[in-house]
């Protein structure tokens, strides 16, 4: 299946005082049209970095050192700026971290879809009115919404707000960065069935951005597993949940508490520092399973089996277990 959205060898990285460090290396992956596609990890792996870089979002001191986004085979990040807001809203949307507070408090909530969409399009201001409207109603909100400032709703409802102001321009991807973060239970139920709604019924490609397991397994149709910049692991989410491959996976699941698994497990020692990346795989100062290879080598991202990739040495190029 060809990729509607394929990000390949990705790297970004941030000027400090004490010199260049990367944030990401080598990060690549394909999205398919109509799924929605979940990144997992820790906090500090790359996963928000990602998302904005399709976009051409980093800002100094950050930099975008090599790699490509391919839109439909279109390289997003050798678009003009004129060309890129072409994009942005029309093609791809985006939902920021803790876009919640994004939202202007002196702005009713029409104002703000209509301004964006007046930017991003040619349409008048009374179909842009319209079109408001009809995104709010994709997300399940009422047209009253409209007429009522961001400082009148909850957290919840502000982000599908937001998600909504997403779906204005009928884009092809929307790329969702913790949508269901400082949410109560409720409203993250209600804001993961928006976007598997989108998925579903408005044929929307979804990427979405958690650390949240349970949310990934609730509506994700892959995942992608990111461990200090680098993909750990790719695979179909009911097989990646049911056999997870690459010893990181498997301790991110450990550690999700289940009827099945009431003493969770966490993974031992602390994610690294770009700082200070391991040298080999990065997480083998804290795999259990670790071999003197990994200390050396990087483990190249392979898919050993149809659909699943994995970036491990326990792993040989035809899917099955290496010697250690």
């Amino acid at each position: 299946m060809e990729s509607l959205l394929e990000v390949k060898g990705l790297n970004v990285s941030v000027r400090t005082i004490a010199g260049n460090m990367n944030i990401t290396d080598n990060v690549s992956f394909g999205v398919y049209e109509k799924e929605i596609l979940g990144i997992a990890g820790e906090s500090g792996c790359g996963k928000s970095t990602v998302v904005e870089t399709v976009l051409n979002l980093i800002v100094a001191p950050r930099y975008i050192e090599s790699g490509q986004v391919l839109l439909k085979g279109r390289d997003l990040l050798t678009l003009s700026p004129r060309d890129l807001q072409n994009v942005r809203w029309k093609e791809v949307a985006y939902v920021p971290q803790g876009s919640m507070n994004t939202l202007n408090p002196v702005l009713k909530i029409e104002e703000q879809i209509v301004d964006a969409i007046i930017c991003h399009s040619k349409l008048s201001k009374a179909q842009a009115k319209e079109a408001a409207v009809a995104a709010l109603r994709s997300v399940g909100m009422s047209p009253d919404v409209a007429r009522m400032y961001p400082h009148e709703l909850s957290g919840g409802m502000r982000q599908r707000v937001c998600i909504g102001l997403s779906t204005a321009l009928k884009p092809a991807v929307i790329l969702a960065d913790e949508p269901v973060t400082a949410l109560d239970v409720v409203m993250q139920r209600l804001n993961l069935e928006t976007l598997a709604r989108l998925r579903d019924q408005d044929g929307i490609t979804v990427v979405m951005v958690t650390h949240d397991m349970a949310c990934h397994a609730e509506i994700c149709d892959r995942v992608c597993v990111m461990y200090a910049g680098r993909v750990a692991e790719i695979g179909e989410t009911r097989t990646l949940f049911a056999e997870p491959l690459h010893p990181y996976t498997q301790g991110l699941l450990r550690a999700v508490p289940s009827i099945q698994n009431r003493h969770s497990e966490s993974i031992p020692g602390i994610a690294p520092s770009p700082t200070a990346w391991p040298k080999g795989c990065r997480f083998h100062p804290r795999c259990k399973q670790a071999m003197e290879i990994c200390s050396r080598e990087v483990p190249p991202l392979r898919e050993i089996r149809p659909k699943r990739l994995v970036a491990c040495h326990l792993y040989n190029a035809e899917g099955g277990a290496r010697n250690g």
